[in-house]
């Protein structure tokens, strides 16, 4: 039994030592040569990439790869990992693979619906077209592809690994499908994030396939791997506005970064969940300056200083909230001249969902405040 897996990229990175794990340049055809194995050659539609993302790449394994028996596809900072938080080995694959027919994500429970998730970032009728598709070229999977859409569960990020046969038998069923929706989609208006599509079905027609053909499925956490390079570069940007007291600034900056990249705010992009800091600095700024006419950049401008500050407030009023305030949390709002009680009302209300406590809690805390 043959192992690959195939390490999704469209940027340089650091590959996993391991041989067994491969990276393969995604839209080759349309960018520099980064020094990977590309997905342009032979049979290819790697010109689609902005369309189909890593779909490019497994359309190229599907028609032109067949060096091993078993596949893999995850991404340059998604790996699938094992129950100790570790990339899998061949060895630890094999054995699983002897007893699945497949190792993909864990399946994720959403708050509602996925057609109403789906409509809240996209289109609501390119779902609408897929269903219609499907029903059309693959009547039998209609049943589950209508209960899986009114239903709030999904697998995600095209992570998985299976046999080349069933690989191939996967690709042929998912890309007939996807081509014949986009010649039925207008991308007239689309903004970046939407026009990457056929990625986004493709997660949901992946369960689709499953549930259809009953495979057994090994579910394994998604371990991330560093942060994608777009939001390293937001960071950066509203840094140098903070220091130039300028949040007017950052807040037009990351809303202009998050009209093309709605995901921005989303786990897998904010990993360190410092771009949500920067968004309630941001906001703790502006009304701080119009009640005070001084705002928490007068007094912390780097970008450094600030993350802790709100960190370490936003773990003081969550302890508060719990009923469970530490010595040093009492310390830190009793000795520090820089909160004010907007910033305090400000992280309650983003940490305490019981709107008629929120008050409440608002003024046990700012009472511990200098006077």
């Amino acid at each position: 039994m043959s192992i690959k897996i195939f390490v999704m990229t469209h940027k340089p990175f650091t590959p996993p030592e391991d041989s067994m794990y491969v990276p393969l340049h995604v839209g080759r055809a349309n960018a520099k040569d980064l020094g990977y194995l590309g997905d342009h050659t032979k049979d290819s539609i790697s010109s689609y990439n902005a369309n189909f993302c890593e779909l490019t790449g497994m359309y190229w394994l599907w028609k032109n790869y067949r060096a091993s028996d078993y596949i893999g596809v995850c991404h340059y900072r998604r790996y699938l990992i094992d129950e100790n938080g570790s990339l899998f080995t061949e060895q630890k694959l094999r054995t699983l693979l002897s007893e699945y027919d497949m190792i993909t994500s864990k399946l994720l429970t959403l708050t509602c619906s996925y057609e109403e998730g789906f409509r809240e970032n996209h289109h609501a009728k390119d779902l609408a077209v897929t269903g219609a598709v499907l029903k059309e070229k693959y009547p039998a999977y209609a049943g589950h592809f209508d209960s899986l859409v009114h239903g709030a569960h999904t697998y995600f990020g095209n992570i998985f690994i299976t046999s080349k046969e069933q690989f191939d038998r996967y690709c042929a069923w998912l890309f007939d499908i996807l081509f014949e929706v986009q010649k039925r989609v207008d991308f007239t208006g689309y903004n970046n994030y939407q026009k990457r599509l056929f990625g986004f079905l493709s997660e949901f027609l992946q369960t689709v396939w499953i549930r259809q053909n009953q495979l057994r499925i090994c579910e394994c956490k998604v371990g991330m791997v560093g942060e994608k390079y777009e939001t390293k570069i937001l960071r950066g940007q509203l840094a140098r506005f903070f220091e130039k007291r300028d949040y007017e600034g950052a807040k037009n900056c990351f809303l202009a970064a998050y009209q093309k990249r709605p995901d921005v705010l989303m786990e897998a992009s904010d990993v360190t969940g410092e771009l949500r800091l920067c968004m309630q600095i941001i906001s703790t700024c502006s009304f701080e300056d119009a009640l005070y006419k001084r705002c928490i950049l007068d007094a912390i401008r780097d970008y450094k200083g600030l993350i802790a500050h709100f960190h370490k407030l936003n773990t003081t009023v969550c302890r508060f909230l719990a009923n469970a305030p530490a010595k040093e949390d009492l310390l830190f709002l009793g000795e520090n001249k820089n909160i004010t009680p907007t910033a305090v009302e400000i992280s309650v209300r983003l940490f305490c969902k019981d709107v008629s406590k929120q008050e409440e809690m608002t003024q046990k805390i700012c009472s511990y405040l200098p006077s």
